[in-house]
């Protein structure tokens, strides 16, 4: 996530070669209705999605099949819902709560609050998150640290933990930073966006060590998904998704693929259901946005 600012919003990049092909077919859009601003989206069981209200706090549920969404959370006042990820063994929810320091998790069967988490104080944005076999991973986009919050078997939780990075990742300038978060590797690596540096590099969630991927520029890079030795890449304010294939040294990573749409208005996260990518329209800077809703591209 990159925070609004002022100005249009700017068109498709057109800097790849003419030979990386842009899908236009299968888009369809999925309202939800109310919200006042939206940024996160998680996949569930099955079709079901999640997706946040990034000002409010409040989560949608819908579903992609029917191309429909609801209120499911109606968040407590304070509260800010940024990147989402579910945990379908568990029925747990974790949201990243962006300004506020802190992260949420909720139940998705009934939507109670389970746990809150103070996971930094101060000139913290705790933008994303991403889950591995061990448990939740946090970014801030103002820190050079990622946070932990560990996950039983049974889907109890432990206590934050923090980790420091060093390398690439921990470069730390005005603006936003760390952003999306993903795992490969069953999670024995994990792989996050540095929306400043226009990049993504691995990271080692042992020692916190990151190093390059090199892909090229990757401006405007705000949530990442990976599949296999696929990583889409979210490039917001560029209206487009970047399929980056990787090496299997995870040090090289070639844009194999440009995927836009007209439906897109400013998308930050990315879900994948088969071949369906779901995204949401944050709709930064956008004068008059008339309302907020998800979009589904096809993934090839």
């Amino acid at each position: 996530m990159l925070l609004p600012a002022a100005g249009a919003v700017a068109a498709p990049s057109t800097s790849l070669p003419a030979s990386v092909a842009s899908h236009r077919h299968q888009d369809t859009s999925i309202p939800l209705p109310g919200a006042s601003s939206a940024e996160g989206i998680a996949k569930g069981e099955g079709s079901t999605f999640y997706a946040g209200d990034l000002g409010l706090g409040d989560i949608f549920r819908g579903d992609i099949r029917k191309g429909t969404a609801e209120l499911f959370i109606d968040a407590p006042d304070g509260r800010a819902a940024v990147g989402l990820k579910a945990d379908v063994r568990n029925d747990l929810l974790f949201v990243s709560g962006g300004g506020t320091g802190q992260a949420y998790v909720y139940d998705t069967e009934t939507g109670a609050a389970v746990a809150d988490f103070q996971l930094a104080t101060g000139d913290a944005f705790i933008n994303d998150v991403t889950l591995t076999r061990d448990g939740a991973y946090f970014t801030d986009s103002r820190s050079a640290e990622l946070y932990f919050v560990p996950v039983g078997d049974h889907g109890e939780l432990g206590e934050p933990e923090t980790i420091a990075l060093s390398g690439p990742a921990a470069v730390v300038t005005p603006g936003f930073n760390l952003n999306g978060i993903t795992s490969v590797g069953r999670g024995r690596t994990l792989i996050v966006a540095h929306s400043a540096n226009h990049a993504i590099y691995t990271v080692d969630p042992e020692t916190g060590v990151s190093a390059d991927i090199a892909t090229g520029a990757l401006p405007n890079v705000d949530g990442i998904l990976a599949k296999g030795d696929t990583v889409y890449a979210v490039q917001n304010r560029i209206n487009q998704v970047s399929r980056i294939d990787l090496s299997k040294d995870l040090t090289r990573g070639e844009v194999e693929d440009v995927i836009t749409s007209p439906l897109f208005n400013v998308p930050t996260t990315v879900a994948l259901f088969g071949n369906t990518l779901a995204l949401v329209n944050a709709k930064f800077g956008v004068v008059d946005p008339g309302g907020y809703e998800v979009v589904t591209v096809s993934a090839r």
